[in-house]
């Protein structure tokens, strides 16, 4: 079948030409008015329109042509619609664009001009009909949210669906922010475990002196200020999957109990003497490198093999550039349907941005940034400014990828350490990654922490 295209335009004699110059490639449909059209796209559903902005009863203005704009992305604002009009000033072509269409041509048109943004309209609507449909899969519990066409995630993706029937431990690896989490839920719910709790912990967030209580539980009276019994973390996941995030920063003491749990599926509590069964199968996580670690006597090897029986490395954002409009998509849709703004697109500067960014902060920088868009932006196109991107697409030309990378994130690292006046943890959540995280970038940038730098 061929695919649908509705032309709206007043004068009969230019919708017949159109129609014979485009007959061939689709399937064509006319309206010459707002009434007409609005009940011919409701009809038909077509992914694209050729729409006139002079439209009666008062075809010598834009008004009729722009109300009918919004008449039809009311409808479905993922419709590609084109302007086609006599009307070339500025003013009018920002205010169409402003108000939701995909692009603007001049009268009079070049056919060899029209045929191929078509296509290129086509193309565009297609791509996102299958990444709606891919959502629409993921959504249904697939990878709890996780999306990506790129090969190394695909491979994720079916390593999960292996090690998921099993009772393995897993070690997921990856920078901050590339969606460790996510995939330690994909296992759990797609595991026989689903059923059971999912607890997770990080173990960065938790001060040594309180780790083995939060972790084991203790006994009333077991030190000062355990004024009753409590059960901890572990003991929380029997029957199903206990999340440890950020493993590389605990403890050695800490590490032996685990070891042990690993070994025995057995703990006790602090202060306590009965030994506990638990039956809880154990993911962790690190963005450290454990092998460093163990080289430096820092992380016990026993216990890196008990967790490391199979291995997830997730790929970091900028090493996934096919899917960046995807994902910005999918937020962009999450997002202002939350916020309640329903209907903004990305500009093709701002798809381009998208594309350029480093991404230091992975998944989770890109969730912040189109958060902030959505809530900073006007009309119903975001732009790079709107993404804090402005210059992330431009000012690096004559360099190699990597220098523009290091270049931009340096740029990004100073900016945020001098906006949040030298506040490191501030700092780091406005890109999106954890302190630890923030301080490597910075050592790997040769920046120095300011003086007046604060945690």
């Amino acid at each position: 079948m061929k695919p649908k295209l509705l032309i709206v335009d007043d004068d009969e004699e230019i919708r017949t030409q159109m129609k014979w110059a485009l007959a061939k490639e689709y399937d064509i449909i006319l309206a010459g008015d707002k009434a007409s059209a609005t009940e011919q796209f409701n009809a038909a559903q077509p992914a694209v329109v050729l729409l006139d902005l002079g439209l009666p009863p008062n075809p010598g203005t834009p008004e009729e042509g722009l109300a009918t704009l919004a008449a039809l992305l009311a409808i479905n604002n993922r419709t590609k619609i084109v302007i086609i009009t006599g009307q070339a000033e500025k003013s009018i072509a920002l205010r169409a664009v402003g108000a939701g269409a995909y692009d603007l041509l001049g009268k009079p048109v070049d056919m060899d001009e029209v045929k191929l943004l078509l296509k290129r309209c086509f193309y565009v609507a297609q791509l996102e009909r299958e990444y709606l449909l891919m959502q629409q899969e993921i959504n249904g519990g697939s990878f709890e949210g996780m999306l990506g066409t790129n090969t190394r995630i695909q491979s994720v993706f079916e390593s999960i669906r292996k090690v998921a029937t099993t009772n393995a431990s897993v070690l997921i690896l990856g920078e901050s922010g590339t969606g460790k989490e996510m995939a330690a839920r994909a296992i759990h719910q797609k595991s026989p475990r689903r059923d059971g709790p999912f607890v997770a912990i990080n173990c960065s967030a938790i001060p040594e002196s309180l780790m083995e209580s939060e972790l084991f539980g203790h006994e009333k009276g077991s030190f000062t200020g355990a004024h009753m019994q409590r059960k901890g973390r572990i003991e929380a996941a029997n029957g199903g999957t206990l999340f440890l995030d950020e493993i590389g920063e605990v403890s050695l003491t800490i590490q032996v109990k685990l070891l042990r749990f690993l070994q025995e599926q057995r703990i006790e509590r602090v202060g306590g003497r009965q030994e506990i069964t638990v039956d809880a199968r154990v993911i962790a996580a690190t963005n450290a490198d454990l092998k460093k670690g163990m080289s430096e006597e820092k992380f016990r090897e026993d216990l890196y093999y008990r967790l490391a029986v199979v291995q997830l490395m997730l790929p970091p954002l900028r090493d996934r550039d096919e899917d960046i409009p995807f994902l910005a998509q999918s937020f962009l849709q999450r997002i202002s349907a939350e916020i309640g703004k329903a209907g903004l697109t990305f500009s093709p500067d701002a798809l381009r941005a998208l594309r350029h960014h480093p991404w230091p902060g992975n998944i989770r920088e890109m969730q912040n940034r189109v958060r902030r868009a959505v809530i900073m932006c006007n009309g119903k196109r975001i732009a790079p400014a709107d993404l804090e991107l402005e210059q992330s697409a431009s000012g690096h030309t004559g360099m190699t990828l990597k220098a523009a990378r290091e270049a931009l994130e340096r740029e990004m690292v100073l900016r945020t350490l001098k906006s949040n006046g030298g506040k490191i943890t501030a700092a780091a959540n406005e890109l999106g990654v954890s302190r630890p995280t923030f301080y490597e970038l910075m050592e790997k940038l040769g920046i120095k922490k300011p003086e007046q730098a604060v945690e």
